[in-house]
């Protein structure tokens, strides 16, 4: 039998390591010739007629089967049996050596037993798959020779058996390394198994490795760990000794160059695979995982991490220089990006995320410090401004494919600002935000190239606002003006909806500040007049808020309420209602400045000097200390005021 040979073969290795000590471990005194190690005659008779007499009776093999399961389950009681003979023979004053060779002879047999179930402890036909009960009492077997050894320690040396100590339980350990290490050898010359179409033999090596590993140690978990007491703790045993064997075949692997798949795969294993799925099985939770440590020495592991880093980086650095040199090939050409959906569509953000994408997952696989990504997130960021500086030239050249280009462009701009805000892991919180830096310049350039032709006739069509036609509603400013926004944007329907909503509603605040310092710089003749014209405010505000909303943008009712708060201001005449709605304006925006409330107190009638003096204080007073908590984003900054100074110069003369 194979599996007979194989436990006889490494327990004679055991067993010599044992007989090489012996000197050692019974010093002094004269001993007794140890009988050379035999082979039980009758165990190997036994074994060689049951597998003869299987293939002649079939039906008859069932009855010797039971018998051996008999004689195997009663190990333990063997050894019992063994010690009691051991200690009523070396009790007596006066013993032969024929008795003492004899029990030599059975404890040998015995030990053979034992470590044929030990050996077995990962068939699958034999215990202790099929009856832990018999592993279960090979181990108690081992365990009560430990305590007679350490009995006949206590003993004086000359009364003590020859064979002892007879160490089992050591044995037993190098036999279960003997065992792990052969069980991984044939796993790794087995070329019959399924290796899932892997294309190297580095990487078909590996994986039968690593699956013989999980497999075994799921097997220690649920078969062979209940047929071992908690104190042995076999699991961790196991553990060591194939991490230690595993760790050996591939330190041996990665001694030779590897190619960067196989560098690839084998750091897959050794630093994700191997510690995050295998160890990490909730069979195994009682694997002291911390203790193990790399499969590889650090020297070696950071070796094959560099070789992998380096070229990885200089993989994605060229990938993404391609595509962006193919893409400014695409605008030189004068070609037009093709249409989806009836939307102008660039493929290169999706290159562009797929290659990061693929190289951060693979990375994070295989380098165990993950801080260390950055060596390829930096060349998302330097993509990223090659990008914004190659669009910022062609708008510059104008070439005749820039309108449908730059369409394009904003939706390449929207996929990867999607990407890098919530998909791209690996990214540091200052490296997110340079690229969304970046971008935002990116977006702007776009913006700017479709509604800064918009900003000089938004304001010709403003002129006319605070005169005697707008402010009886005679002429219809804002009715024009939304009229013509409606053609201009109607060029822009092939623009994708998500791209276009942010592109509308900059426009929207560019039109309400335009409007707004328009009001400011305007004195009007009257008080009458000035309520006119703020319920004239009011009106234009709900056309230009429904209007936007139409056309996409529905997240900006602040600039409505914006207006209609200026509005306000320019109705009141009572100082002290003036004051609170003034001071309401500056807490809701951080930006309206102490120049912003002189210019819109500058258009009221009856407000003394001192009257804006105490305005303006108690503006900066109740300026709430944390900008943050003021909910509405920045709108007075781009209402520039320059010409207030002349103005405050004015009230003061006619005070």
């Amino acid at each position: 039998m194979v599996l007979v040979s194989d436990a006889w073969n490494l327990l004679c290795v055991c067993m010599v390591n044992k007989q090489a000590g012996g000197a050692d471990e019974n010093p002094g005194g004269t001993r007794k010739r140890i009988p050379k190690l035999k082979i039980p005659a009758n165990i190997w008779s036994h074994r060689k007629q049951k597998n003869q007499q299987k293939d002649d009776q079939p039906d008859g093999g069932h009855e010797e089967e039971e018998e051996e399961q008999q004689e195997e389950e009663r190990l333990d009681d063997l050894t019992r049996k063994l010690i009691l003979r051991e200690e009523e023979l070396f009790t007596q004053d006066c013993r032969s050596e024929e008795e003492e060779d004899q029990l030599l002879k059975d404890f040998e047999s015995l030990s053979v037993q034992i470590w044929m179930a030990v050996h077995s402890s990962f068939d699958t036909t034999a215990p202790p798959a099929g009856r832990p009960d018999v592993l279960r009492s090979a181990v108690d077997a081992v365990l009560q020779q430990e305590t007679q050894d350490l009995r006949w320690t206590e003993s004086p040396t000359d009364s003590a058996p020859v064979w002892r100590p007879l160490r089992w339980l050591r044995t037993h350990n190098q036999l279960l390394q003997k065992m792990v290490e052969k069980r991984l050898k044939d796993a790794g010359e087995d070329e019959t198994g399924d290796t899932g179409q892997l294309s190297s033999v580095t990487k078909r090596q590996v994986f039968r490795l690593g699956k013989r590993v999980k497999e075994d140690l799921l097997m220690a978990a649920v078969a062979v760990r209940d047929c071992y007491p908690p104190r042995i703790d076999i699991l961790n045993i196991y553990g060591g000794l194939y991490h230690q064997a595993f760790g050996a075949h591939l330190a041996q692997l990665s001694s030779s160059e590897l190619d960067l798949d196989d560098c690839s795969y084998l750091l897959f294993w050794v630093n994700h695979y191997y510690p995050d799925e295998i160890l990490q099985q909730k069979e195994l939770d009682g694997i002291k995982t911390a203790c193990l440590g790399s499969l590889l020495l650090p020297d070696t592991l950071r070796r094959l991490e560099e070789q992998f880093m380096s070229h990885r980086q200089e993989k994605v650095k060229l990938w993404l220089s391609t595509a962006l040199k193919k893409e400014e090939e695409s605008w030189l050409s004068g070609k037009t990006p093709e249409l989806i959906d009836c939307y102008y569509f660039s493929p290169l953000a999706i290159d562009v995320i797929q290659v990061v994408n693929s190289s951060l997952t693979e990375f994070s696989c295989a380098i165990k410090d993950q801080n260390k990504v950055q060596r390829l997130t930096i060349h998302l960021e330097n993509f990223l401004n090659s990008y914004r500086k190659s669009v910022e030239d062609l708008v510059k050249a104008n070439p005749s494919n820039l309108h449908p280009v730059l369409k394009a462009t904003l939706v390449c701009e929207q996929q990867l600002r999607d990407y890098i805000s919530g998909q791209a892991e690996g990214l540091a919180e200052d490296q997110k935000r340079r690229c969304l830096d970046t971008l935002s310049a990116l977006r702007d350039c776009c913006y700017q190239y479709f509604i800064f032709p918009l900003h000089g006739k938004i304001k010709v069509f403003l002129s006319p606002l605070w005169t005697s036609a707008w402010v009886d509603g005679s002429l219809p400013v804002i009715d024009q003006l939304l009229s013509f926004l409606n053609q201009q944007l109607a060029d822009l329907s092939d623009l994708k909806p998500a791209c276009k909503q942010p592109l509308v509603c900059d426009l929207h605040q560019d039109l309400a500040a335009q409007y707004v310092k328009k009001t400011m710089k305007t004195r009007v003749k009257s008080r009458q007049q000035q309520v006119a014209g703020s319920e004239r405010m009011v009106e234009d505000a709900k056309k230009m808020d429904g209007f936007f909303r139409e056309e996409g943008c529905s997240s900006a009712p602040w600039l409505s309420e914006t207006l209609c708060s200026v509005a306000e201001i320019l109705r009141l005449q009572d100082p002290a209602s003036i004051h609170l709605e003034v001071v309401d304006l500056a807490r809701r925006f951080p930006d309206f400045s102490g120049a912003h409330v002189s210019a819109l107190l500058s258009l009221k009638f009856g407000l003394s000097a001192a009257d804006v003096r105490s305005i303006r204080t108690s503006v900066e007073e109740n300026r709430p200390l944390d900008a943050s908590a003021n909910q509405s984003p920045p709108f007075f900054s781009s209402v520039k005021v320059k010409w207030i100074n002349n103005k405050i110069n004015q009230m003061a003369i006619k005070s």
